[in-house]
Order: C-alpha cells, then structure tokens, then sequence
C-alpha cells in the first residue's frame, strides 16, 4: 500500500435463514479481511438473515443492543476492524414492521452510526424522519446507504456535496434480472458523478427455494474503473483495493464538479466564464 492509502475489502455471501450459519460466514470472511490488512470490511444487505418464510423477518427483528448486533460488535472489538454491516432487520415501531438498517461498527466494537434505507423496495417504515449519515473512519469519509437507494442520485449528490464523503457504501441484494441489467451501470456512474469510492458488498447466489441473488461485488475507484471483484460472480468470499486519496484529490481537482450545486445551479466558475465571454462577444 502506498502512504496515502488504505486497505478495504468488501464481502459477497449468500445469507439464508439461519442465524449462527450466517455469523459463521461472516467470521471467516472477516478473518480473511484481517489477513489482507483491510482497516474495514463492508458486508452486504441482509448479511445476518435471509428469510425463506413471509414474516420470518419481522418476527426475529432486534434493536441494535440486541444479542444479534451484539455478537458483531464483538467480532469486530476481537478482530481489531472496522465493520460495515448493511441492511440489518432492526425492530420498528412495533412488531408489525421493521427497518433496513445499515450499521457502522469501530474495531473497538462499538456502533459509530446507523442508517435507515430512505428508498424502499419491500419493506415498510412507517413514519418518522429519514436522515442521510455519512461517518468518519479511518479508511475515509464513508456515505452510507442500502440496495435500492442506488437507483437515486439524489441522494449519493448530497452525500458527496453536502456531507463530504470520500467512500460511497452501498450493501445489496440485487436480483439476478435487475442485477445484469442495472447492476455495475448504476454503481460506476454513482462513483463518476460524485468522484468517490464506491464499495458494493452483495449477496449471490440460491438463498432459498423462493429468492436468488445477482452478486457481483465490486470496489470502484472515482474514476469509475472498478478495482476490486470478486473472479467468480456468485461465489463466496472477499475482495480488496486501496483507497487512495491522492487519487480521490486528483479526479476532483481535474474535474472541479464540486463547484456546481447539486440542484443544477449554474457554478461559480462557469459564472466568471461566462461574464468573461460576454464582455468579449457582447
């Protein structure tokens, strides 16, 4: 790794509805992680469980000091590494509903933020106020969110202009359709249009005899180049790329979208140009 680097990786899985199975998994991953001297490692939505059964979700549910989250903040606390954990099933309002939460764990175990899905495909979050986070670590700062928020810019524009980010989380589980159709598309235009990392975690594969999942995690640079995959689409195991944040200044600096709001107001440098080009050509 070069000085003005650091190591991440990103883990593909295929979740089902059994919770130790699913925890056992990440363990192993996240120990391959360590051993490739990642500082974080993102796992993708729905890591802990995967419901074969309607209901099964909403029943197993926890806050995040339950048992389940519990045990993850203490692989991370044992393995000395940051986690990005998302789409979590945390307990809603009450026992009819549930949020798709992605949750941000310190290599001392302890949860430095969380974030609900703002843009929902099958899960309902009734009321309540939907907070865009992004979070410093020391890989970067991270934007974070869920699956199907991919499909908004809008989103991923205000991470980048108004909050700052450098890493772009987007834990998933794409089906196979929407998947080879959408998949990679979305995720380097997301990275181009913000001139940020994006880190794509993503379930793969048969969950159940009901669901199957597209895969395909991917690491991409701002430039849009992806620089981490996995060699096998739907196979279990880790990717791993260095952030480099000289890049992340250069591709800015080059091109300084930055200088333009993210409502499409005209920027301020081509403001002065344009006062200069009508001075010339009035």
């Amino acid at each position: 790794m070069a000085s003005n680097s650091v190591r991440v990786a990103a883990a593909q899985m295929t979740s089902i509805n059994d919770l130790a199975a699913n925890f056992a998994t990440c363990s192993r991953l996240v120990k391959e992680a360590v051993t490739a001297e990642a500082k974080l490692v993102c796992f993708p939505e729905s890591f802990s469980f995967i419901a074969a059964k309607n209901g099964e979700s909403v029943k197993l549910a926890e806050p995040l000091d339950g048992p389940i989250m519990q045990r993850y903040c203490s692989l991370a606390r044992e393995s000395g590494i940051w986690l990005s954990l998302g789409g979590f099933q945390e307990k809603g309002s009450d026992d009819a509903h549930l949020r798709n939460t992605h949750v941000i764990i310190d290599d001392s175990g302890n949860i430095r933020s969380s974030y609900s899905k703002i843009h929902l495909f099958d899960v309902d979050v009734p009321g309540g106020r939907k907070d865009i986070v992004a979070v410093d670590s020391p890989v970067g700062r991270l934007g974070l969110s869920v699956c199907y928020d991919l499909r908004f810019p809008e989103l991923y524009q205000q991470l980048r202009f108004q909050h700052e980010a450098q890493i772009l989380l987007v834990p998933s589980a794409f089906t196979t359709i929407t998947g080879q159709a959408h998949w990679e598309i979305l995720l380097r235009a997301r990275a181009i249009e913000t001139q940020c990392y994006v880190i794509a975690a993503a379930q793969a594969g048969k969950h159940n005899e009901n669901r199957e999942s597209y895969g395909d995690t991917l690491i991409i640079d701002p430039w849009g180049t992806v620089v981490g995959r996995l060699p096998d689409r739907i196979s279990t195991g880790i990717t791993v790329a260095d952030i480099d944040f000289s890049l992340i200044d250069s591709v800015r600096a080059k091109i300084p979208i930055a200088k333009v709001s993210v409502r499409g107001v005209l920027c301020e440098y081509l403001y002065v140009n344009a006062v200069e080009v009508a001075h010339v050509n009035p």
